[in-house]
């Protein structure tokens, strides 16, 4: 095996399931499937968000984000998982590895915000209808899209950072199907007591500070729908935020599992399962959420399969 020193390797391993090898046959599949199935989902809403003038409005900007973002995170991390689990050899370059664990870190902090900001968005729109569209003002919508790359990003230098400056120690072997910072502090061959730390504050800083904020947004929004006297107009205004709802409690649910747990709370084959969920299943989930409840995005997309067919 190449290294260039006890620290730094030219490449590493991904163990994945290699220890379960008739379950790599399994995943390979179902991963494929699945990949394929959410690279098209969020395509289309980032289709449908550019193309559908009707659907020109913030909440489906941030949704083309949010879609744009589980596209990265799949592509990121999928394909090098289907070539470990189909070849022998699992290994991942350095560079590889770095990337993954940078765009992982990145992506993550960066859909954390946009989920608080998404749920702002929510409320704007439930309680203060009339003043929605000067409250979400194009400028504002861009600027909270781009503060949350920034932090996101910010924080993934930082983190990554970290991480890969750890001494090794001959150590190469992750085991993981890619290259994320519980998995590499492992590796670790010093005290690492104190990344273990700045990592939980980070993610008590990424998962329960933006959770806090849709926590009182939807207290809100609660409250204003439940002075609505109408029963048809409550169902009304949950349903425009029912969507949002069920993607924070999948996506904020799943993180905190695999970041705010002891470490002995789990065997690394859940963690990894629990990773592998977030990574994939998510993606995939998000933009069927979003579809099949929502009216709007289904009549854009019927609008849109007209419009080719008559072209045609």
């Amino acid at each position: 095996m190449e290294r260039a020193n006890d620290s730094t390797f030219s490449r590493f391993i991904l163990l994945g399931f290699s220890g379960r090898p008739h379950l790599e046959t399994v995943l390979f599949v179902v991963i494929l499937i699945t990949y394929l199935l959410s690279f098209l989902g969020n395509g289309i809403i980032i289709l449908l968000s550019i193309l559908e003038p009707r659907l020109h409005t913030p909440m489906y900007f941030f949704l083309s984000n949010l879609s744009f973002m589980d596209l990265c995170l799949t592509t990121c991390t999928v394909p090098q998982a289907l070539v470990n689990f189909k070849g022998k050899d699992k290994a991942i370059t350095y560079g590889g590895c770095v990337t993954q664990l940078f765009i992982a870190v990145s992506l993550g902090g960066v859909e954390c915000i946009l989920l608080s900001v998404m749920a702002y968005d929510r409320y704007a729109a439930v309680c203060c209808p009339l003043h929605y569209m000067v409250i979400m003002h194009p400028q504002l919508c861009l600027q909270l899209v781009a503060t949350a790359w920034l932090i996101g990003f910010g924080n993934s230098v930082m983190q990554t950072a970290l991480t890969m400056t750890l001494p090794l120690c001959g150590k190469n072997q992750v085991d993981h199907f890619f290259c994320e910072v519980p998995a590499m502090l492992k590796l670790a061959c010093t005290d690492t007591s104190i990344n273990e730390a700045e990592l939980f504050a980070v993610s008590v800083l990424f998962l329960v500070v933006p959770l806090s904020l849709i926590l009182v947004s939807y207290g809100h929004i609660t409250h204003a729908v439940l002075m609505i006297k109408s029963a048809q107009g409550r169902w009304k205004a949950f349903g425009t935020c029912g969507s949002h709802v069920l993607v924070v409690i999948i996506f904020f649910g799943t993180l905190i599992s695999m970041y705010l747990q002891p470490p002995t709370s789990y065997s690394q084959d859940v963690n990894k399962s629990i990773a592998l969920f977030y990574s994939l299943v998510t993606p995939l989930l998000n933009p069927m959420i979003y579809t099949l409840r929502n009216k709007e995005v289904k009549g854009a997309l019927r609008r849109l399969v007209g419009r080719a067919s008559k072209e045609g």
